[in-house]
């Protein structure tokens, strides 16, 4: 059986994130891998896998903020909000003074209200946007609330009737870097549309450590127990109160010990014994982990 833990890849343009899960299946002599949060088959960057018993963290990364480096080409707009939809506007940008695009950019920062793009994962009555789009049916997605904590031009390129930026943006899980290309050119008044996007970093997880697809077999995996620890902090008990987490007992009187809401309970040996959060002045178990050899 494989080994437990989480390996990052860096996923090239062209292929799904499916297939990167696909070939670390077979790469690592297991089916049980997940990842946490895909990205579109034109996009690159980090993916986080989970392996064996470490597919149980995902849930805890999923979720983390993200940060994006991605380009947006203003006076085109496309029926995908990116560059393998089908131009559906043009609008002569070479007008645009860059002062205009960053006071556009300004109210697409903080908590704002997002609507997804129509050709998206999100489901609706059971069945994926993209699907229902591109079956003809009509699809109304609803607004969400995402926090953008950054959203910055790095660059600023003008070809004839376009205008190209580069830009990085950090922003909460579940944002649209298309739905914020889609929302600048609209602002503007001459349609905008993503034509590359990077992801870089989840929450403490950054592409400069990840595998490339064809290294996935030869990189060691990072320890469930590093991986807690990282995201939520580390909370070390003793052999005995592992035990007792591990058959479902509180620890009573421990929670003066935590430092957050949520810990990795790790035990002597170094070993992620689960997830552990405080009720009332007790530690409780929130997972835990499959029991494993100490690493």
């Amino acid at each position: 059986m494989a080994a437990a833990g989480i390996l990052l890849v860096d996923k090239p343009a062209g292929i799904t994130s499916h297939d990167v899960v696909a070939r670390a299946r077979r790469a690592l002599g297991t089916r049980k891998i997940g990842h946490a949060g895909t990205l579109d088959p034109m996009a690159t960057g980090l993916l986080v896998l989970g392996v064996e018993g470490a597919t149980r963290l995902l849930t805890f990364i999923v979720g983390l903020d993200k940060t994006y480096t991605a380009s947006i080409r203003l006076g085109v707009a496309t029926d995908t909000d990116d560059a393998d939809g089908q131009a559906v506007a043009a609008t002569d940008a070479s007008s645009l003074a860059s002062a205009a695009i960053h006071a556009a950019i300004a109210p697409l920062t903080g908590r704002i209200s997002q609507v997804p793009s129509t050709y998206s994962a999100i489901k609706v009555d059971g069945r994926r946007a993209y699907d229902l789009a591109r079956a003809g049916e009509e699809v109304e997605l609803k607004a969400r609330e995402v926090t953008v904590s950054r959203f910055e031009v790095l660059a600023e390129r003008r070809e004839a009737e376009v205008v190209d930026l580069d830009v990085v943006v950090d922003c909460s899980s579940g944002t649209y870097i298309r739905s914020l290309a889609r929302d600048l050119g609209s602002a503007l008044g001459v349609g905008g549309h993503l034509t590359a996007l990077r992801r870089t970093c989840i929450g403490p997880f950054d592409v400069t450590d990840a595998a490339r697809v064809e290294e996935i077999g030869d990189r060691p995996l990072i320890a469930p127990a590093e991986v807690a620890a990282s995201v939520l902090g580390r909370f070390d008990v003793t052999a005995d109160e592992a035990r007792d987490l591990r058959h479902g007992k509180r620890l009573a009187g421990a929670a003066a010990r935590l430092e957050h809401e949520r810990a990795a309970a790790i035990d002597p040996s170094g070993t992620l014994v689960g997830i552990v959060g405080g009720r009332g002045s007790d530690v409780k178990s929130i997972m835990n982990m499959p029991e494993e050899a100490p690493r």
